[in-house]
């Protein structure tokens, strides 16, 4: 394939990443924070500019836009999609981007606030990053590449195809989703509109990684009701919502826990507790590859509620297990082509093709179980939801090649 890559990738980063797209889980609201469509608005308006006739961003914050295909053969359609919205776990306002030209090795230290430091021997990726380009922010807030850098590697990636009608491919729909972060962004997604048969999310961590497994996800919300006193006369009356729910976490088994598991290990994880005397409510996530792992964790967490109630025999609880998102395996090994084009399209950007898990889920995710089947590609984010976040301007320009490549492939094999 003859491409010339005139790449406008970083440009587009460094543009996104200074708009404040935080999500916000307390939001009733679709999009959960009105700010994330101020993105919106922006991409569809680039890729109208592109020549994208149909872009547009639904009521709820979706960006949906269609590369028509130009080639005769008939190729599945497949869709790109990548989250617009950035983690609520750091803030992201008033991002300042500060770009290291040529990294030598070594700790990074962010300009504006000394401790944050972005060291070498935590992050064992910036040994593969010696002479390129990193992106960090000023210390101050997070950088955005989950997911910033899939967007701009996807416009970038538009922009290569539409200059190089020399590379064919079938029908390409774009998808940015809002609400990603708080495990909403597929939620509004209209499937009948996108018209695409399988797709790929670019929201992945080290170049030339393909994850084709996730984590499968519930959450639980514990309610406990005490027994409330006067705590001047409460002796033997007095049963603490709060204090019962604060043992409960006590007991969480220490090595379920995401500080102390890692490869395909799953976990108990505490998330929020609200409460007082009276009531308190305790949220936690499950996380494993199996749904026997799920159901095992979900059976000992209320093994131990149950333990610790049982001193309290005035108080009960309720116990609400919600389903969240499933392992994509399951379904994207029905459908193999969709990871072996991936990786062959790795291979040819230049890349040695990693297939990998992910500790976490995806849009796509969510989506395989929708009807789309969806790996997920790699961006080249790295230390995301944290003030140390960083990508590599090669990375991004690979994640380019990789999509394009992909596009190809699909026609080549139809």
């Amino acid at each position: 394939m003859n491409a010339t890559f005139s790449h406008t990738v970083l440009d587009r980063f460094l543009r996104y990443v200074r708009i404040d797209t935080q999500s916000d889980a307390s939001s009733p609201t679709c999009p959960s924070t009105a700010k994330q469509k101020d993105l919106g608005r922006l991409l569809a308006q680039e890729l109208r500019d592109m020549g994208l006739s149909d872009a547009h961003m639904d009521e709820h914050g979706y960006v949906y836009a269609t590369l028509p295909a130009n080639t005769a053969r008939t190729v599945p359609v497949i869709c790109f999609c990548a989250h617009m919205d950035t983690s609520p776990d750091c803030t992201g306002t008033n991002v300042k981007p500060q770009i290291v030209r040529r990294y030598q090795g070594g700790d990074i230290v962010l300009p504006a606030d000394p401790t944050q430091v972005i060291r070498a021997a935590e992050h064992p990726a910036l040994a593969q990053q010696i002479g390129n380009d990193i992106v960090t922010t000023d210390g101050t807030t997070l950088l955005g590449a989950d997911n910033k850098a899939g967007v701009a590697e996807i416009m970038d990636a538009v922009q290569v195809l539409l200059a190089n009608p020399q590379i064919r491919h079938g029908t390409i729909k774009i998808l940015f989703t809002p609400d990603e972060e708080i495990g909403r962004g597929a939620d509004r997604v209209d499937l009948a509109k996108l018209g695409a048969a399988f797709g790929y999310t670019i929201d992945g961590e080290s170049a030339g990684h393909l994850e084709n497994e996730s984590f499968s996800a519930d959450g639980v919300t514990i309610t406990i009701q005490g027994v409330s006193a006067h705590p001047g006369f409460a002796k033997g009356r007095m049963e603490h919502a709060l204090k019962i729910a604060a043992r409960i976490v006590d007991r969480l088994p220490k090595d379920l826990a995401p500080e102390t598991t890692e490869g395909r290990e799953g976990f108990l994880h505490p998330t929020g507790l609200q409460g007082g005397l009276d009531s308190a409510t305790l949220s936690l996530i499950v996380r494993d590859f199996t749904e026997q792992g799920l159901t095992d964790k979900e059976v000992l967490l209320e093994t131990i509620v149950r333990e610790v109630m049982a001193d309290f025999p005035r108080s009960s609880y309720t116990f609400e297990v919600k389903q969240q998102y499933r392992n994509m395996k399951v379904v994207l090994d029905r459908h193999p082509e969709v990871v072996a084009y991936a990786l062959e399209a790795i291979a040819r950007a230049g890349l040695e093709p990693v297939r990998s898990s992910i500790r976490g889920g995806t849009d796509g995710s969510r989506l395989s179980f929708m009807g789309l089947p969806c790996p997920n590609i790699f961006a080249g984010e790295h230390a995301f939801h944290s003030r140390l976040e960083w990508v590599s301007v090669q990375d991004m320009e690979a994640a380019v090649r990789t999509i394009v490549h992909l596009a190809a492939v699909w026609e080549e094999k139809s």
